[in-house]
């Protein structure tokens, strides 16, 4: 008996893989969530003139330390390098502003048209904490109007599509904060004013803050730390400080919403935790989610961003949204997604035979544009038509000996149990006749 436990020890452990921390896998539960999302999406850019654009995952790292800014978290803690054997430094795409410049840039779209208006869906990689709504693989959705007049009117539209967008995802209640940080005649005398601040409270800064004291303080703002949370409500307030022009601008984004009626919060330390954003900074969230999932919408104005990596000063305004967020909070508020039901029929077959038959029959009725299901595999005519019961299909149709020999197909009603022979030939017409 003892032998016996000894060789079941001895035997090699099978190793169980599991996804890398921080990624996740998209499972077929949730794919209505994806499918509605993207829907949506594609709705909202079809209907506002807005044009997909996807830059390579892959970007030279240089490009974000540039547009992000080297002491950004993003660039200093979050981004992943990888060295090729080239030499060459890239990162996986840690946010796609950046991106979507370079190939704006590098494709002169600007001569397509002023603005560009354009939308974008994919993947992006950071080094995160992983906790809910947050991975280090997750999926951003957006939009984004470059070049054209620097005009209030689009930072309004950006928010205004986001606005529909989660309204057509039914998630209400939604909170949008909103300020502004100003442009470079003025944020240098704020910045001034927040170092001599913070300056004063040095020894109750997290060491992230005391670095950025000195390298960019207005960053101190967007920091997360408890104490620093606490100083920041005694800060400087950006909007006392503003030029006349940026005033002017600000003024104006509120009166877009007005006019349409979207509720806003304004925000005197919101800024964003990326070094390229001017004047209007905006992020949304889901009222009640704010501290556990964070903002599910998040942007603003990036009129330098195009100067910074090589091109001229053109005016820029976008945002993006997490998709794992949206889902997050859609379950969260148990927000259901319709199923539409598909109008379709069910093929079964009685013999090796009939299944052959069954099969070029399939790729017959699909390719006519007929949704089709089946169970072939299975062997027994009752066990498939059981299967079809269970999915709630009302037409089926069954091959076998007879109807190949006679080129026809059984057409049975489910739910009355009455049926008929119909030919091949004209099986699919009388399909959708009565589909």
């Amino acid at each position: 008996m003892a032998s016996l436990k000894n060789k079941k020890s001895k035997q090699p452990q099978r190793k169980k893989f599991q996804a890398p921390k921080g990624m996740h896998d998209v499972l077929p539960v949730d794919a209505p969530y994806w499918e509605k999302i993207e829907t949506t999406i594609r709705g909202c850019a079809r209907e506002r003139g807005f044009l997909r654009i996807e830059p390579p995952v892959l970007e030279f790292a240089s490009l974000y330390h540039k547009a992000s800014g080297e002491q950004s978290d993003v660039v200093a803690k979050e981004m992943y390098v990888l060295k090729t054997k080239g030499d060459d430094v890239f990162a996986l795409r840690p946010e796609y502003t950046p991106g979507v410049c370079r190939a704006y840039l590098e494709h002169n779209l600007s001569r397509h048209g002023q603005p560009q208006k354009l939308f974008s869906f994919g993947p992006v990689f950071r080094h995160d904490r992983p906790q809910l709504g947050r991975y280090r693989q997750f999926t951003q959705t957006g939009f984004d109007i470059i070049g054209g007049l620097n005009d209030p009117l689009y930072d309004a539209e950006i928010i205004s599509i986001y606005a529909d967008f989660l309204d057509a995802l039914k998630i209400k209640n939604t909170v949008l904060r909103l300020n502004s940080i100003g442009c470079r005649v003025c944020r240098p005398a704020y910045n001034r004013q927040l170092q001599s601040y913070y300056k004063s409270h040095a020894k109750e800064l997290c060491e992230d803050c005391k670095r950025r004291l000195a390298t960019n303080p207005l960053k101190l703002l967007d920091c997360k730390d408890a104490s620093c949370q606490k100083l920041k409500g005694k800060a400087p307030d950006i909007l006392n400080k503003l030029c006349v022009s940026c005033s002017a601008h600000f003024k104006s984004v509120i009166e877009y919403l007005d006019e349409v009626g979207i509720s806003y919060v304004i925000d005197h330390y919101l800024v964003r935790g990326l070094d390229y954003y001017n004047r209007t900074v905006f992020e949304i969230f889901a009222d009640g989610k704010e501290e556990e999932i964070g903002a599910i919408v998040a942007g603003g104005r990036y009129d330098y961003l195009m100067e910074t990596i090589g091109g001229h000063l053109t005016p820029a305004v976008g945002a993006a949204a997490g998709i794992e967020r949206l889902i997050a909070v859609m379950k969260a508020k148990e927000i259901a997604i319709p199923r539409k039901p598909s109008k379709k029929i069910f093929l079964a077959h009685a013999g090796a035979p009939a299944k052959k038959k069954a099969f070029a029959l399939l790729k017959d009725l699909r390719a006519q544009g007929i949704t089709v299901m089946e169970a072939l595999t299975k062997e027994s005519l009752s066990a498939q038509l059981k299967i079809a019961n269970k999915e709630k299909i009302g037409l089926a149709l069954i091959l076998g000996q007879k109807e190949i020999f006679e080129k026809s197909v059984i057409l049975r009603d489910l739910a009355a149990g009455a049926q008929e022979t119909v030919p091949l030939e004209k099986i699919a017409a009388e399909i959708k006749k009565r589909l």
